[in-house]
């Protein structure tokens, strides 16, 4: 049995940043530290830092006045931060970058005008911190069923967001729906997509062309990025399953496989994509690595920590 291991795969630079600001304010400050929702959307990360005095918390009201919290990689919106100073928190903004971005073009194409669209998971903490932008004033698209039968004042220009965790693929017949209602409708110069979610999906393309009949995606269930990479399998008509670790792969799928593919979300961390390869070498698997990108983004730490 064959088994391609995609690169790249695993922890893009918005969750390594993330984890490390975690990680280095457990160093200098004594437990617990509070984190606003999941750190990142992994069920191993977060047990590890719950074992080490991270306490994992949905509201504000859950820390003392004066402590330590910690916004996740997925954003939040100007009401938390503004909770967080009336609760005289502590505060270390772990947001990515990239969701930054999406933000602030919320902002800046507010002011000029724009009716603004969200195409995005309405249960997903990075649409959340999103929508809090503008409350009230960014409609929420989720299909192309939804775009179709969207209404905007006539009078209104559209402008067109996307959630960074979704995929090039995905949104591709909801912008064309919304472009074909609107046909002035515009997106922003530059794309909303993480650069990670779409090399991944497109490392998973690299592994089908090479005649992979199964793929395992090491990711927890409430990524959506790792989820995003079954749907791009199964839509290609190769099967496929998102494990959290070795312990959750089942031998009846290795049956018969000649060519099964090995890949990671972008908040799955290294060491269980290796225990998933130690155990498909004990099946009989041998191990390549498919390169399809180099990537080498990385983000500054917050000022705050230095």
């Amino acid at each position: 049995m064959k088994v391609l291991l995609a690169r790249p795969r695993g922890f893009c630079a918005g969750v390594v940043r993330a984890v490390d600001i975690v990680e280095i304010a457990l160093q200098r400050h004594k437990p617990p530290v509070y984190v606003r929702k999941e750190i990142v959307h992994n069920r191993a990360v977060v047990e590890n830092f719950k074992s080490r005095g991270v306490v994992f918390i949905e509201t504000l009201a859950e820390v003392p006045e004066g402590g330590l919290v910690v916004f996740s990689a997925h954003g939040v919106s100007p009401e938390i931060r503004c909770q967080a100073k009336r609760h005289r928190l502590r505060v270390l903004d772990a947001t990515c970058p990239l969701v930054t971005k999406v933000h602030l073009e919320a902002h800046r194409f507010r002011k000029e005008g724009y009716q603004l669209v969200l195409i995005g998971h309405r249960d997903h903490d990075e649409v959340e911190g999103t929508l809090g932008e503008a409350p009230g004033e960014i409609l929420l698209v989720e299909s192309v069923d939804q775009a179709a039968c969207l209404s905007v004042p006539l009078d209104k220009p559209v402008m067109i967001l996307t959630q960074t965790t979704l995929s090039l693929d995905e949104t591709r017949d909801i912008v064309s729906t919304l472009k074909a209602r609107f046909p002035k409708a515009e997106t922003p110069p530059k794309d909303d997509i993480c650069y990670a979610t779409q090399n991944r999906q497109d490392a998973v393309k690299d592994l089908l062309s090479k005649g992979m009949d199964l793929l395992l995606v090491v990711g927890s269930k409430n990524s959506s990025n790792s989820q995003r990479l079954v749907d791009v399998a199964w839509q290609a008509g190769c099967e496929a399953h998102l494990i959290d670790n070795a312990q959750e792969i089942s031998t009846n799928w290795l049956t018969n496989r000649q060519t099964l593919g090995v890949t990671a979300g972008a908040s799955a961390p290294e060491y269980l994509v290796q225990e998933v390869i130690s155990f498909l070498v004990t099946q009989g698997g041998e191990v390549d690595e498919v390169i399809s990108r180099i990537e080498d983004v990385h983000f500054a730490l917050p000022k705050e920590l230095f």
